[in-house]
């Protein structure tokens, strides 16, 4: 192909438009390139707020299934004590059960007495009461040291007693048997009654 001056020129001219479009062709590339450096920068940074954000949950919910696992092992105890509590109240109620039907028709049964008992005490009495056993350690000292020796000895004394008794009653058949006892008994009652009346 033949080139005509005027193809070289138009080429010449292609040429120099090209050579000339080229740096601004360069410079939107790297504006272009540019932008995209600082939405990866952007988006860098984005990512380790986001990544310590993670972070911060996953420690949060650490610390919350730590409570949570401490909470659990609470409630296993409390639970425990409760079911020791309940075993203990069932067995407490059993023996109350029981120890009602036993002593329920004790109960009625003396229910008429205790009712006459406590609507015949009077205050006084009550009072008298409570000072005897106020003094009963006093007494049981007493009877301890002093009455219960004493009547140990009584099955020594009793023979001596019953010769007394027999003697006792020979001198009173001996004194009814002296002549003109009977009159002065008899004037000794009426001088009692004299004495008495005036």
């Amino acid at each position: 192909m033949e080139l005509t001056p005027r193809a070289l020129f138009g080429l010449a001219r292609s040429t120099v438009e090209t050579a000339v479009s080229v740096p601004g062709r360069v410079l939107g590339l790297l504006t272009s390139a540019e932008a995209v450096v600082r939405g990866a920068e952007e988006l860098l940074a984005r990512t380790r707020a986001v990544l310590d954000e993670t972070e911060a949950l996953v420690a949060r919910a650490s610390a919350v299934t730590a409570r949570a696992e401490v909470v659990t092992v609470t409630a296993e105890r409390v639970t425990a004590t409760a079911t020791a509590i309940t075993t203990d109240a069932g067995s407490a109620a059993r023996t109350a059960r029981e120890l009602l039907e036993s002593y329920a028709p004790l109960a009625k049964q003396a229910q008429p007495l205790a009712k006459r008992f406590v609507d015949d005490l009077t205050e006084q009495e009550i009072d008298a009461a409570i000072e005897l056993v106020d003094q009963l350690p006093v007494l049981t000292k007493h009877l301890l040291e002093d009455v219960l020796p004493m009547l140990a000895t009584l099955d020594r004394v009793g023979p001596d007693i019953h010769q007394l008794m027999e003697i006792a009653d020979d001198v009173r058949q001996a004194v009814l048997g002296i002549p003109g006892f009977t009159f002065l008994r008899k004037r000794g009652e009426d001088r009692e009654e004299r004495e008495e009346m005036g």
